[in-house]
């Protein structure tokens, strides 16, 4: 059985930048209100002409440039996203057309803000079990397609974009404590389904809509001990990460929830405050920037950890590409 490491990663943004003083002038809201609130100073915007498969595939393309590799090598698209407005053809198929991919096995993976890492994993696992050798693993969402701009406990947080990770097959295998020496760790995954209303993005035209004091409450509380957990499976702990993402869900979340982990040593991604909760795109889209800033190096431990709609969790320790 071999094992999976990430061998580039790369994003996209849409060119439109939505600012607090914007919304100021569309809401009751201000400044000082949304950052004290959330933490969020700007955003990204699709238009109307920029559907989620064509952000996903602009992120797509620079991870394959990055990798080295052609949308040929590629056997397996999947594509986290809960913003797709058609149910067939599914966003990974969109993305394989647009590419120009001759035959990859094409998937969409909706489980919101944990999509990407729930993605990663079960790229993981195919690649684990022979099922695919090259994977292209993508965390896209349009947010402002299903948001009230009425709504200023909802529209102030919400972004449009797009992350994506190569995933290849590597001989080297997971050892030790069911991790150690993996490129891609094991999952550490779960939900809470009697709280599943917390978030929600339903009705005709679909509206996201969320508890938010609930959703707080469970990710400052809870998720602690799960992303601790997903460090005991690859064999580390929170002292050795270089680097923690956590879903960019709201700055008063990413940054208690960082401190209580104890990675005491790690980069904590912030890119919520420039881009906004991009849901299943927040997790790619943050790690590919540290990647690009030079803020972790190749070879680095960095916990990926997504959590929110249905209360769901998932993450794992990667390497960084």
């Amino acid at each position: 059985m071999s094992g999976s490491r990430i061998t580039a990663v790369g994003h996209y943004q849409p060119a439109r930048v939505l600012t607090n003083e914007d919304l100021a002038g569309m809401v009751d809201t201000s400044d000082a209100w949304i950052t004290s609130r959330v933490g969020i100073r700007t955003r990204h915007i699709a238009g109307p002409d920029e559907p989620v498969d064509e952000l996903a595939a602009h992120a797509a393309a620079k991870a394959l440039a990055a990798a080295g590799r052609t949308p040929a090598e590629i056997d397996l698209v999947l594509v986290a996203t809960s913003t797709a407005i058609d149910r067939s053809p599914n966003m990974a198929a969109r993305v394989a057309a647009r590419l120009g991919m001759p035959g990859p096995a094409v998937m969409d993976i909706n489980v919101v803000c944990a999509g990407f890492t729930h993605a990663l994993a079960t790229a993981d696992h195919a690649v684990r079990a022979g099922g695919a050798r090259r994977a292209l693993v993508i965390g896209a969402d349009k947010m402002s397609e299903v948001t009230d701009w009425t709504d200023r406990t909802t529209c102030v947080l919400v972004g449009d974009g797009a992350g994506a990770a190569v995933v290849e097959a590597t001989e080297e295998c997971a050892g030790g404590a069911e991790g150690a020496g993996a490129g891609i760790g094991p999952v550490l995954w779960g939900s809470v389904p009697e709280m599943g209303n917390a978030v929600r993005i339903e009705g005709t035209p679909p509206r996201f809509a969320q508890e938010g004091q609930s959703v707080y409450r469970w990710a400052t509380t809870r998720l602690p001990e799960f992303a601790r957990q997903a460090c005991e499976k690859a064999g580390l702990t929170p002292e050795d990460l270089a680097a923690v993402v956590l879903h960019q869900a709201n700055l008063r979340i990413v940054e208690p929830l960082a401190r209580r982990l104890g990675a005491v040593n790690a980069v904590v991604a912030r890119d919520v405050v420039d881009s906004g909760n991009t849901s299943a795109a927040s997790i790619p889209l943050a790690f590919s920037k540290l990647v690009e800033q030079g803020a972790v190096s190749a070879g680095d431990p960095v916990l990926l950890f997504g959590f929110g709609g249905n209360l769901s969790y998932a993450g794992q320790v990667v390497r960084c590409p």
